[in-house]
């Protein structure tokens, strides 16, 4: 699979139900290598009172839950925001094979932007990354939520 588009719409539809709780507005959706959705969600660390309540994390943390293992290989995470340090170690951690995301964190990002965790030689799996799908729509989003806190 490399067309991502449907994906991160979902993604997106996720990363909109944070709102309802006031959370940052961060999607995230784990495939399989078939291109099914293992699990989605978004972020909650509002709602739960949790730092770690990342959307990446939850979905992580349910597949893994569901599959009775915490390797993920095969898998793909796709979030509408670069993976910050954490989520992104948790993708090299899960073995997933791939991180697509739409746009990067220039102030916190563990994907590209500060860190390049992921593809890090040093550690003993590399996922690959995708950037850019649906970066307009993603921005937008992210935008308008900050923008609404000024």
């Amino acid at each position: 699979m490399t067309d991502y588009t449907s994906v991160m719409d979902e993604a997106l539809a996720e990363a909109r139900l944070a709102l309802d709780h006031d959370d940052v507005p961060v999607g995230a959706v784990l495939i399989n290598e078939h291109g099914d959705v293992v699990a989605s969600d978004h972020n909650r660390r509002e709602q739960r009172g949790d730092a770690t309540a990342h959307a990446e994390m939850l979905v992580l943390s349910a597949a893994s839950r569901e599959a009775t293992d915490w390797r993920l290989e095969g898998h793909t995470l796709v979030v509408t925001v670069e993976p910050c340090p954490m989520c992104a170690m948790a993708a090299v951690w899960a073995r997933v094979d791939r991180i697509v995301y739409a746009i990067p964190d220039l102030k916190a990002g563990g994907v590209w932007s500060l860190f390049n965790i992921p593809q890090d030689e040093r550690l003993n799996h590399r996922c690959e990354v995708v950037t850019g799908v649906r970066e307009v729509e993603a921005k937008k989003l992210l935008n308008d939520f900050f923008d609404a806190r000024r």
